[in-house]
This record gives C-alpha cells, sequence and structure tokens, in this order.
C-alpha cells in the first residue's frame, strides 16, 4: 500500500519530468525559429514541421541521457525499462500495427470533433487551410532535402523512445508505483498533449492538436499499463514519427524551388 509521502514524491518526480519535457521543448523550438529569423528567412512560431523536428534532436538525446542516468539511479537499464527485447520484436510489431490503428480512432475523432466545435460547418471545408503553414522559411532546394533527410534519420529512432521512456516509463510509472493508476494516465497525457503545441501551424492547429495528442497520450497510457512494456508502444509511435516525417524530405523534390 502507498503511503501519503510516497504518493506526493510520486507526484512530485513525474510533474519535474512532464514539465521540464514540455519546456525544453518550447525553448528549443523557440531558439530554432530564432536561428532561422537571424539568418534572413521568414518564420513563424510555432514554425514549420521541418524546423520544429530539428529543434528537436538535442531535446531527444538529452531527454534519453537523463532517463537512463534516473533508471540506473534505480539499478534498472534503459533497454529494460523500454522493454527491448530482440527474440521478441516480430510480435511487438504486430503489436505496434495493432496499437496504431486502436489509437488513431480516438485521435481522428478529436481532430473531427475539435475542428466542429471550432468552426462549425464548415470545418471540413477549414481543413485545407488549418493545418498548412501560413509561414515557410523557402530553403533552397538542395538544403531542404539535405535537412528532410536528417529529420527522417533521426526523428523517429530519437523521439519515439524518448517520449515513451518519459512519458509512459518514467513518469507514469512513479505515479503508478505511488498508487496513483488514473493520475498516472492522465497526468503525462497532458503533458504530450501541450508538448505538440510547439509543431501545431496556427492557432486553431494548436487547439486541435492538443486535444487530439491528448487522447492519443491517454490510449497510451492504457495500454503501456494493461501490457506492462514500452516496445510495442515505441515501435508504433516511431513508425508514425517516420511516415510524418518523409514528407519532409520529400516534398522539395515534388514542389517547385520558390524564387
Amino acid at each position: 500500500m502507498a503511503t501519503s509521502t510516497d504518493g506526493a514524491s510520486g507526484l512530485r518526480e513525474a510533474l519535474l519530468w512532464c514539465a521540464a519535457r514540455v519546456v525544453a521543448v518550447a525553448l528549443a523550438v523557440a531558439a530554432a525559429t530564432a536561428l532561422v529569423a537571424a539568418i534572413g528567412l521568414e518564420t513563424a512560431f510555432p514554425p514549420t514541421p521541418l524546423i520544429a523536428s530539428l529543434a528537436l534532436i538535442p531535446v531527444n538525446l538529452i531527454t534519453l541521457w537523463a532517463v537512463r542516468r534516473r533508471v540506473r539511479r534505480d539499478g534498472g537499464t534503459l533497454r529494460t525499462l523500454l522493454g527491448f527485447d530482440r527474440s521478441r520484436l516480430g510480435r511487438d510489431a504486430l503489436w505496434a500495427v495493432l496499437w496504431i490503428a486502436v489509437l488513431y480512432v480516438p485521435f481522428c475523432l478529436a481532430v473531427v470533433g475539435t475542428m466542429f466545435a471550432l468552426h462549425g460547418a464548415d470545418a471540413f471545408d477549414r481543413f485545407e487551410t488549418v493545418f498548412v503553414p501560413t509561414v515557410t522559411p523557402g530553403f533552397p532546394t538542395a538544403v531542404a532535402v539535405v535537412l528532410g533527410l536528417v529529420v527522417v534519420a533521426t526523428f523517429a529512432p530519437l523521439n519515439a523512445p524518448a517520449e515513451e521512456a518519459l512519458f509512459r516509463g518514467v513518469a507514469q510509472g512513479a505515479l503508478a508505483r505511488a498508487g496513483r493508476p488514473v493520475l498516472a494516465v492522465a497526468l503525462p497525457a497532458v503533458a504530450f498533449g501541450v508538448q505538440h503545441l510547439f509543431f501545431a501551424p496556427g492557432p486553431d492547429a494548436m487547439v486541435v492538436y492538443a486535444v487530439a495528442f491528448l487522447f492519443w497520450g491517454i490510449g497510451s497510457g492504457l495500454i503501456a499499463a494493461r501490457q506492462r512494456r514500452l516496445m510495442p508502444l515505441v515501435l508504433a509511435h516511431a513508425l508514425v514519427n517516420l511516415l510524418t516525417t518523409l514528407p519532409a524530405a520529400l516534398l522539395p523534390l515534388l514542389i517547385p524551388e520558390a524564387s
């Protein structure tokens, strides 16, 4: 039975980890936006997904390093926290495909529901503009392709384990051990939703992202609590990240360079 002291300690630890991640993402994205502006290119805050994804490279590396130090303090390893087992990768991949299908149901419903809440009967017409950046830096095609390839090569392999380890591993684990199972799912999910504000291309999209990724975070938390392993979620998260970052490398090849 968890004591009130255990509960307070678990809540404090989870809050610190979640807040640190959200603040780090916000600062990194702001710094990347300022850098793009400093070299004379047009940008806005939040910036395009390409710039935001590049900004997360150091954040994800620091997150993995910090989580590794935290679990080693208790005698564990990052590999154990994630549930990595080479012999189970095939089964984990199948679970990942299932969880993507499961998680996309509430995610898509949240997107559509929030759009209707914001725009009523015009919701579907507004899809054409709400999720499109109004300002793009206009990188030369070669530069855009190189940056896109960097994002494709680094974002999914780093972001998926970093976020799952922090939100569903350390933060959710601390609250679960403290006897707060509902908060263990809810708090990391809220932080997960807030973090995605910095990837949205505009104010309306920020609201949609916050709500939709909140639901994705709740679903992921429930799955982690049920399976007691993170690797299927890491693989699902990585596949989604890969599919969403591929356009960063492909679009510059398909869209003519701006003059």
